[in-house]
């Protein structure tokens, strides 16, 4: 047992009090036992000198031990900071960016500001791992302002001490056993187990093989245990690490959005092509659905840059040879009676009166832009039956009509779920998931 009563493998107990300072873009504050450090993170159009013009961004950060953080009085950094802050500020800046993709911040520059209010031991540890709070929620700010469409954290960031004390291996060591160790060691690791700075020395001996693969074991699990914290304190903003990747949709139907939300959902961050900044007018004129689902997302790519998908879908009645097709959407307004769902399914029961053979389909074609490369198509379709009338008040579009056998239901009788797992999207979206992973593969 440890001096304060933990076994050598146990990190201290650690606190994140999110949104510690309101001022800041993000902040918080973080207790490691008696150690403590509020973390900011300021926003700032513009980088340095040496990045102008290569549309990128930089993060830098700042470290200080305020004057009452130790036993006796710390003087107050004047304009030349002592050797220690310099490195240790340093060392803050270099494992944060290895959090973050500087090309996907643009030109603006985000400070991370430490401030050790209470030093126990492991302030440069709890500084990197408040840090990444502090950043996170600054890049969720950035994200809520519509200043970035995707989040650039790539990794998710923390850090703890380890050493050797008394002959024993130990994590995460405060004031008392640090100013007597024999080893000192600083583990900063990602989310994958990945090390990015490990800082170790033998002050009072050298260290085996063995004690070293001790201390990197012990310092692993504390690391992967402050990693929850993060992600504990930042809760919903904790999405923005790690992110899947954009995924832009074509559309500006809000119902067909949600529809791709919830199929790709799983694998990408689906934006509308509104909120990716594409908002000009896109003219379907091709004869098929694959045609214009190709025209929609190649435009949307070509102008914002990004991955999109695009869908063209529509009903097909055999007994009007396939009408309305890919005029769906403007059915009645082509036709001169009007425009909208009400008009498109009223002009399609009076052309159908009177008729028998009531078999129909929808259809959906999925087109996946890639800038610089060619477009994918995947096909969809889901048999059913035209009712003489509505039935159902869900669904958009000809839902209403389109009986659904296997269920004795509409598409507007039955729930979201139910429709995107047998819906010709769902199925064109299927079969398109399937070329996404070969090209991810």
């Amino acid at each position: 047992m440890r001096k304060d009563g933990r076994l050598p493998e146990q990190a201290r107990p650690v606190v994140i009090q999110t949104n510690f300072v309101r001022t800041a873009a993000g902040s918080c504050l973080i207790a490691t036992g008696n150690t403590r450090v509020i973390c900011t993170a300021s926003v700032e159009e513009g980088v340095p000198p040496f990045l102008k013009g290569k549309g990128q961004g930089w993060v830098t950060a700042e470290y200080a031990m305020l004057p009452a953080s130790t036993g006796q009085r710390k003087k107050r950094d004047g304009i030349k900071k002592d050797g220690r802050s310099v490195e240790i500020q340093r060392l803050i800046g270099r494992s944060l960016r290895q959090a973050i993709d500087l090309t996907k911040l643009g030109e603006r520059t985000i400070t991370l500001d430490c401030d050790v209010l209470e030093a126990d031991g492991g302030t440069r540890t709890a500084s990197i791992t408040g840090a990444m709070v502090a950043l996170t929620l600054a890049v969720d700010k950035l994200m809520q302002e519509g200043m970035l469409l995707q989040s650039p954290l790539t990794h998710q960031v923390a850090a703890i001490s380890v050493g050797v004390v008394d002959d024993t291996p130990c994590c995460d060591l405060c004031y008392a056993e640090d100013s007597q160790a024999q080893v000192d060691m600083n583990l900063v690791m990602n989310e994958k187990g990945e090390f990015i700075e490990l800082q170790g020395t033998g002050e009072g001996r050298a260290f085996t093989a063995a004690e070293l693969t001790n201390l990197l074991h012990y310092g692993q699990m504390g690391i992967e245990q402050l990693m929850a914290a993060q992600r504990q304190a930042l809760g919903d903003a904790a999405r923005h690490i790690c992110p899947k990747p954009v995924l832009v949709a074509a559309t500006g139907n809000a119902h067909k959005l949600r529809e791709l939300q919830h199929i790709f959902g799983e694998y990408y961050n689906v934006v509308s092509m509104y909120a990716a900044g594409f908002n000009a007018a896109i003219d379907e004129n091709a004869t098929t659905f694959a045609g214009n689902a190709a025209i929609k997302a190649e435009a949307v790519c070509e102008a914002t840059g990004l991955p999109t998908i695009a869908d063209d879908s529509g009903l097909t009645v055999e007994a009007l040879d396939d009408e309305p097709g890919v005029y769906s959407a403007r059915y009645a307004l082509m036709n001169g009676e009007g425009e909208g769902d009400k008009d498109n399914n009223n002009l399609l029961l009076r052309r159908m009166k009177g008729k028998t053979r009531r078999q129909c389909a929808f259809r959906c074609a999925i087109a996946l832009a890639i800038p610089g490369q060619e477009t994918r198509i995947a096909e969809g379709s889901c048999p059913g039956v035209l009712l003489e009338e509505e039935r159902g008040n869900g669904g958009f579009g000809y839902d209403p009509l389109f009986l659904y056998e296997p269920l004795n239901k509409t598409f507007a009788e039955i729930n979201e779920e139910e429709k995107n797992a047998v819906s010709h999207r769902a199925r064109a979206c299927e079969r398109m998931l399937s070329i996404m992973k070969e090209l991810n593969a």
